[in-house]
């Protein structure tokens, strides 16, 4: 299987973070040991000829190299107006080496060098762990790049010989033998057995697969051997699209600039404001120019918390990589982040607050000489060429029966309606009760004898045949999971294109705040769109198909998805395994990681809000000016905590 040029391209820039981290550190010490402050620190004496000036050599090579994607970061956010992290940090390092330069060539003062580096190093390393956590969501995929196997039995007439995945192509057929790994998506030609897809769906019971079934490339054949059409190789294939998935949601830095941004757009304005005010103030009182600009500089260079840096990237290290183990996976971190502020749940009903799959509960023919059974052909014959669950039912009943069906011509979905087709010549139409009421065909009475069945009609030539009602069950986690969310104060809807009779039942059985029935995809956008115009925070779960615009729309859009749909481009949010219990989950930890972030912004500013005023000199009149000395002993305290913090991330999680 092709790596991912993109995960190639992250991983350099991990390695370049690494490497600048590593090659800065070594480059500190020295500066650290040079440094006049650290030596009355720790009371010894190097002192040599232009020592200075070597000390100024290394942070320059440190300022220029360590701090490059800093000062390039910087450079981006000012050019977007949109100052934030890279901002705070490039104006704390060019001041601590502006300053700092302006000492060694002749300015009184105090070098900040050893600040300088220090800062550098821990924000390195904060860029590369953020990084690195990013990847380790990939990570947990790239080991399922390694659940790809890597040969297949190709099937040439009756021989079978073994090469390798990447040379198959769309169209051939593969043999899987019992216990095997299935090489490749595709579709099932023959044979029977029951395929592990725990990997992929966190499904953790073994799931049937039998002629016509799609397998998952990665999954793991129980005791049947299969023949496999091969569907999707390569970057094509499920598992690929899902690696990729999770690089990007690494990559996408929000629109809504994440947390650590606003703080640091904050700081900065603090930094700047605080910085100049000192400085005239203190020319105002009538203090030397040096005096002040070293007060200034303090300010600046202390107003960049270290601890900043590591405090939000621990945590979403964390956060990302137990939501994957447990089938949540965040593409996007905003949207994760703002979890909490879900006021409105819009369900889409099918395969998630329902189990989705339709069982045929009853078919009637309105004709005398019609049997069940040729109605159930005639609609098989149609059905045959659908994805919709209606028609996965349909065709489970005429398996069930072993019917024959005959080849459809001109087959036509006709979206929101149903379908219609050629059958020997006589175009037949699969359709739902509005599609009637439109043309004005009686519906027989006993059509709605249960609310909660889906009823399908079959017409040919615009004449009724009969009818076929299928149900879909409840998932028993959803009684559970909406009693939950209604705990949490959040309003729950239900927005189907399902019919209202339908609806009503499940939305009576689950005791929702409200529904929508018979909703066209297009329309479930605007109702999102009026929620939000009420002033709700609305999420939307759906199955990511039909419901691409909705999900885009919302303010947090999951995906449900098992099986394939996972790859829904449109949704912040996967939940692979389909539990509407997992929302819940979501939120709650959507919660906890973001009270994370707040305790660890407390602590990594918190030190700053007692160091500013006193590097500005507030307390100078009583002796009281912060020694940079402290500063550092404080910033190294703040920074220990905040990761300590992050890892009780670990203890929140209830899934």
């Amino acid at each position: 299987m092709k790596k991912h040029d993109h995960s190639h391209h992250h991983k350099m820039m991990i390695e370049d973070f690494k490497k600048r981290f590593l090659i800065s550190l070594a480059v500190t010490i020295p500066i650290l040991l040079l440094s006049p402050m650290v030596q009355e620190l720790l009371s010894f004496k190097i002192s040599f000829a232009f020592d200075r000036y070597i000390l100024f050599g290394l942070s320059t090579f440190i300022y220029i190299y360590g701090g490059k994607p800093f000062l390039v970061g910087l450079k981006d956010e000012l050019a977007k107006k949109n100052p934030g992290m890279m901002t705070l940090i490039g104006v704390a390092i060019s001041v601590a080496f502006l300053y700092s330069s302006a000492t060694t060539f002749g300015m009184e003062g105090k070098s900040f060098f050893w600040e300088l580096a220090t800062l550098i190093d821990i924000m390195l390393l904060g860029h590369w762990i953020e990084m690195k956590s990013v990847v380790k969501a990939s990570n947990s995929l790239e080991k399922l790049v390694e659940l790809m196997p890597t040969e297949a039995n190709l099937i040439q007439g009756k021989e079978t010989e073994k090469i390798s995945v990447d040379k198959l192509s769309k169209g051939d057929k593969v043999l899987v033998q019992p216990g095997e790994k299935i090489p490749v998506d595709g579709v099932v030609i023959d044979g029977e057995s029951s395929v592990n897809e725990s990997m992929v769906t966190g499904e953790s019971k073994p799931v049937k697969r039998f002629k016509d079934s799609k397998v998952i490339g990665g999954t793991i054949n129980g005791n049947g051997s299969l023949t496999i059409r091969v569907e999707g190789v390569g970057e094509d294939a499920y598992l690929s699209r899902v690696i990729t998935m999770v690089q990007e949601a690494g990559e996408k830095k929000s629109k809504t600039q994440n947390l650590a941004d606003k703080i640091a757009f904050w700081l900065t304005i603090v930094s700047l404001s605080v910085g100049f005010t000192t400085l005239v103030v203190w020319v105002m009182l009538g203090k030397e120019l040096v005096f002040a600009l070293e007060r200034m500089a303090s300010v600046m260079v202390i107003t960049c918390p270290h601890a900043l840096g590591l405090a939000v990237p621990l945590v979403v290290a964390i956060s990302t990589a137990i939501s994957a183990k447990n089938g949540l996976l965040i593409r996007n971190r905003s949207a994760f982040e703002s979890a909490r502020k879900i006021s409105l749940i819009a369900f889409d009903k099918t395969g998630t607050l329902t189990k989705g799959d339709f069982g045929v509960t009853r078919v009637s023919s309105v004709k005398k000489d019609l049997s069940e059974e040729a109605l159930l052909q005639i609609a098989g014959a149609l059905e045959k060429k659908s994805e919709h669950p209606i028609a996965v039912g349909i065709m489970n009943r005429v398996k069930e029966n072993k019917l024959e069906l005959a080849e459809v011509e001109d087959f036509d979905s006709i979206t929101g309606e149903g379908i219609a087709g050629k059958l020997e010549g006589k175009k037949i139409q699969i359709v739902g009760p509005n599609f009637l009421r439109k043309k004005s065909i009686e519906i027989p009475k006993e059509a709605f004898n249960d609310k909660s069945e889906t009823v399908v009609f079959v017409l040919q030539e615009g004449e009724l045949l009969g009818f076929i009602a299928l149900a879909d069950e409840i998932r028993e986690d959803s009684f559970e999971a909406i009693k939950d969310l209604k705990k949490e104060g959040i309003k729950v809807y239900m927005i189907t294109g399902d019919n209202e009779e339908t609806a009503k039942e499940v939305s009576d059985k689950l005791e929702l705040d409200g529904y929508y029935a018979e909703v066209l995809p297009d329309k479930k956008l605007e109702l999102i769109q009026e929620f939000q115009n009420r002033g709700e925070f609305v999420a939307m779960t759906g199955d990511g198909i039909n419901d691409a615009p909705a999900l885009k729309t919302a303010d947090v859009g999951i995906a449900v998805g098992s099986g394939t749909d996972i790859a829904s481009d449109s949704a912040d949010i996967v939940l692979v395994n389909s539990n509407p219990k997992d929302i819940r989950a979501l939120i709650m930890f959507g919660k906890a990681t973001y009270k994370k972030m707040i305790e660890n912004f407390i602590w990594a500013t918190g030190y700053n809000v007692v160091a500013i005023p006193l590097a500005a000199g507030v307390l100078y009149g009583y002796g009281i000016l912060i020694n940079p000395a402290v500063g550092a002993v404080l910033m190294s305290l703040s920074t220990v905590v905040v990761a300590i913090n992050a890892q009780l991330l670990k203890n929140k999680l209830k899934f």
